[in-house]
């Protein structure tokens, strides 16, 4: 298992998941829907990666993981 390629790949779900979450919530911006399920399919790619990294029980602990770690500031 390569560190660096699980770290990278975190480190793409939680860009795409801050990214859907402003498009969703904020104030001044009208997201498409299709902007916001690219993001989610993005993740779900890169989710996928993972399970090839490090097996599919450990992906799912890393994403919860990266996700609930993740703050999202939304400027009003």
């Amino acid at each position: 298992m390569s560190g660096s390629e699980v770290a990278r790949l975190r480190q793409r779900i939680q860009e795409e998941y801050v990214a859907a979450q402003r498009a969703l919530h904020a104030p001044a911006m009208v997201a498409k829907h299709e902007f916001i399920t690219r993001r989610m399919e993005n993740m779900q790619q890169a989710h996928a990666q993972l399970q090839i990294l490090v097996g599919p029980d450990e992906a799912i602990k890393l994403v919860a993981e990266t996700l609930e770690n993740t703050q999202i500031q939304i400027s009003p």
